[in-house]
């Protein structure tokens, strides 16, 4: 094979190819990087895509390509192409620079609940001194992750080293330490009584879509608080704003939306409990994912395999 591949790149716009054929520049030169037009007009010479929206039936067109790499941290964007290319595998962009970074995002909004960061900013805003004592510790409110793969596995690791006691809740039993796992739809109700903030970190699947909604926040202990940094899909605003209206909430973290971004006027931006972030709890430099796809191509050309491959039986 020729040293000379392309990768197709469509993640970020303009700017961000230039951004990321100067990573690759370093990592990998012998790997051109063409945008999406010119990917299409050279569609016979595409080895490689680097994406996070493929415009339907586009990636089908390229007859060379080998492998499909998620730009971001799912890959929902290009799940929505129903004209995906048979057997090109898609690679998920689930690195340790992620996973920290997640934990990192994780461990701060569960202290910003904690502390009350949110009733803070709004008093530094308004220039008030707005003296109060926070109720809890760490250690008096239990964090309640909802997945516990590679990321929550991370996040509970982290929160347990600030003294949060931490349990867990996904479709199978997992073994993380020190975390109780609860598994599957009837244990449910039982890891939700016990959760004092809780974290959603699902995949997205079918099964996972509106599962916080007005009934599971209800099952919280009142005046919990919620953190959302797995999938938009996954919560239904109208419910978490009534919850917090209500008090059933405390307070609320929310880094994914859907639609994306949160619209223009939207309670949520300006709600007195709610933290509203750009989706950016765990996205890691163009540098790290360059150079993970850089690796992962490098070793899938001296055969050998592909890591972090879409299952869609999984659904992740």
């Amino acid at each position: 094979m020729s040293n000379r591949r392309v990768m197709v790149v469509k993640s970020g716009g303009a700017q961000a190819l230039v951004e990321w054929r100067e990573c690759f520049a370093t990592l990998d030169p012998g790997l051109e990087l063409v945008d999406w037009d010119t990917a299409l007009r050279r569609r016979d010479a595409v080895d490689y895509a680097l994406v996070w929206d493929p415009e339907p039936g586009g990636l089908a067109a390229m007859p060379r390509l080998r492998a499909i790499f998620g730009s971001g941290a799912g890959v929902d964007g290009i799940l929505l192409d129903t004209q995906l290319p048979p057997g090109v595998p898609i690679v998920r962009m689930a690195i340790p620079e992620a996973t920290q970074r997640m934990g990192e995002f994780c461990c701060w909004a569960a202290l910003s609940l904690l502390k009350d960061a949110r009733r803070m900013a709004i008093a530094q805003a308004a220039g008030e001194w707005d003296y109060f004592e926070a109720p809890y510790r760490a250690d008096m409110r239990t964090v309640g992750i909802m997945g516990l793969g590679a990321m929550g596995a991370r996040c509970a690791a982290m929160l347990q080293g600030l003294g949060f006691p931490v349990i867990g809740w996904s479709r199978t039993p997992k073994d993380v330490p020190g975390v109780a796992s609860y598994a599957g739809a009837a244990a449910l109700p039982g890891f939700l009584a016990r959760t004092d903030i809780l974290v959603s970190l699902l995949p997205a699947t079918p099964e996972t879509r509106d599962i916080v909604r007005a009934e599971t926040l209800a099952m919280l202990p009142p005046g919990a608080g919620y953190v959302g940094i797995g999938r938009g899909m996954q919560h239904r605003l109208d419910d978490i704003l009534a919850a917090l209206d209500s008090g059933r909430l405390g307070g609320a973290v929310l880094d994914v939306f859907e639609p994306e971004p949160l619209p223009a006027g939207h309670p949520l931006w300006s709600h007195p409990k709610a933290i509203v972030t750009p989706h950016v709890a765990s996205l890691p430099t163009r540098m790290e994912r360059a150079g993970f796809v850089a690796r992962s191509i490098a070793g899938f050309e001296r055969g050998e395999p592909l890591p972090n491959l879409f299952d869609p039986a999984r659904g992740y």
